[in-house]
């Protein structure tokens, strides 16, 4: 299967919707009852009117496979057009798709999931950084897409430090470049504020920042299945680090910054769940992104074919024995 998406073959693009389909079969033979559409934050409610109950657990379920499906195409090209593999293929895709298929609250629509489109687009731009003359551009529109995924989801506005992260790996010191991306950041919050202000609801905009207040929480609730299909995960990422490793000095500069940059925004999407009280395991679906491409670079420069072809195999079974029961 492995060798398959590899290269870049259209029947692919086919063979990635059966996959995604076959990866998300355990929610379709058994639909919860109810699903709740919890889609953005109560303080974006005021612009995105929705109700709990407006879509059927059919179409929720039907709706999130549909923009995993669009999401890994995307991710796949913002990949293979940065050159971050050894060559263009639909690793990228085929990974994207089972790391959105870990767990059962992978399978539903949520804040996450949506924001992960906004993820892709940040790490086009991050990817760019090393391209362009000037900057600001780019940092200015990362600014204006982490905004725009606070909104939707909360923790989402801790990937402000991969603004400065990012031109810390890629850039000479620019303050102009330092500040464009929060100014970015900020625009979008001053119409809100003006929104409020105009609705004589801005104690409401003060309420976007209450997270912050709450004790962060310590623990996530997590059932022991969910645990246990980390194992291979685990054990697939130790291989892809020692594969990138043993690569790593071999790689142009700008790929080496490039995985540089994606391991602190994994890091990040971990730790930005100690910025929100009440949060669900569809939080790290934020991780996804910069993981997959980690996962595609082991799949793709893997020598011993019955080995990567074995182990992958051993993580789809676990993923699927661990949805079902």
């Amino acid at each position: 299967m492995i060798n398959q998406f590899r290269s870049l073959q259209p029947i692919n693009i086919l063979l990635l919707a059966a996959y995604t389909i076959f990866m998300r079969i355990a929610i379709f033979i058994d639909l919860p009852p109810q699903l709740d559409l919890d889609i953005v934050e109560s303080y974006t409610k005021i612009f995105v009117s929705i109700s709990a109950d407006s879509i059927s657990p059919m179409a929720n379920v039907s709706i999130a496979l549909i923009l995993v499906f669009v999401q890994s195409l995307i991710f796949n090209r913002v990949v293979n057009n940065h050159a971050l593999l050894p060559k263009p293929s639909y690793m990228p895709a085929l990974l994207y798709i089972t790391g959105t298929s870990l767990f059962m609250q992978f399978l539903v629509l949520s804040p996450a999931l949506i924001c992960n489109f906004l993820i892709i687009l940040i790490i086009d731009k991050f990817l760019k950084l090393s391209k362009t003359a000037n900057a600001m551009g780019i940092m200015f529109d990362s600014g204006i897409f982490i905004a725009i995924g606070t909104l939707i989801y909360f923790p989402f506005f801790l990937l402000l430090l991969m603004l400065w992260l990012s031109l810390l790996m890629y850039r000479a010191f620019n303050w102009r470049e330092w500040i464009s991306g929060l100014f970015g950041f900020l625009s979008i919050f001053l119409i809100v504020a003006v929104y409020y202000y105009w609705n004589d609801h801005l104690d409401r905009f003060f309420d976007i920042w209450h997270p912050l207040t709450n004790k962060f929480p310590s623990n996530l609730q997590i059932n022991i299945n969910d645990y246990l299909v980390l194992i291979p995960i685990s054990i697939t990422m130790i291989l892809a680090i020692i594969q990138l490793k043993d690569n790593f000095f071999r790689s142009f500069i700008s790929t080496r910054k490039a995985f540089q940059m994606l391991f602190f925004m994994f890091l990040v999407s971990i730790i930005s769940f100690y910025t929100k009280r009440g949060v669900t395991v569809a939080h790290f679906l934020l991780c996804v992104p910069s993981g997959a491409i980690l996962f595609a670079y082991y799949f793709q420069v893997a020598k011993k074919r019955w080995f990567y072809e074995s182990l992958f195999a051993i993580l789809i079974i676990c993923i699927q024995y661990f949805l079902f029961v």
